[in-house]
């Protein structure tokens, strides 16, 4: 078995969306902190499902439009 597809994501792009809030202002809502978010922007860290979802809740758009799968 191959390694996996990364999971891509838009989160900074739907920051600058949300008028430009900052990434501890995003960590702070969804319950994670500043460096939480600059890894998942970057690509380093994968968040779990409920942290992907309270994302995709935060900016009032479905998860597929935050997160998506490379494969």
């Amino acid at each position: 078995m191959g390694k996996s597809p990364p999971i891509t994501n838009r989160v900074k792009l739907h920051r600058m969306l949300a008028g430009g809030i900052t990434q501890a202002e995003l960590g702070e809502a969804v319950g994670v902190t500043r460096h939480t978010i600059i890894a998942i922007e970057q690509g380093h860290y994968s968040p779990s499902l409920e942290t992907a979802f309270r994302i995709a809740r935060h900016f009032e758009v479905g998860i597929e439009d935050v997160f998506g799968w490379e494969g």
